[in-house]
């Protein structure tokens, strides 16, 4: 995995991109799990929250630093 990207001679950190991944995917699963209501057994769904931003980011870079 590299530390930066390049976007037409910007370079932006690698981190920062898979962390906007993490939102993107974190947004429908977390409608997800409401609609399903899941937050109704959660003590703190603020900090679920976190946990499971926490834990996609750690998804989409160890699945991004396995490739090519």
């Amino acid at each position: 995995m590299r530390g930066e990207l390049d976007f037409q001679g910007v370079f932006v950190p690698a981190l920062l991109v898979w962390a906007l991944v993490a939102v993107a995917l974190g947004v429908p699963l977390r409608w997800g799990l409401a609609a399903l209501h899941v937050y109704r057994w959660v003590w703190h769904p603020a900090l679920f929250d976190l946990a499971l931003f926490v834990l996609l980011w750690f998804a989409v870079t160890f699945i991004a630093s396995r490739g090519p």
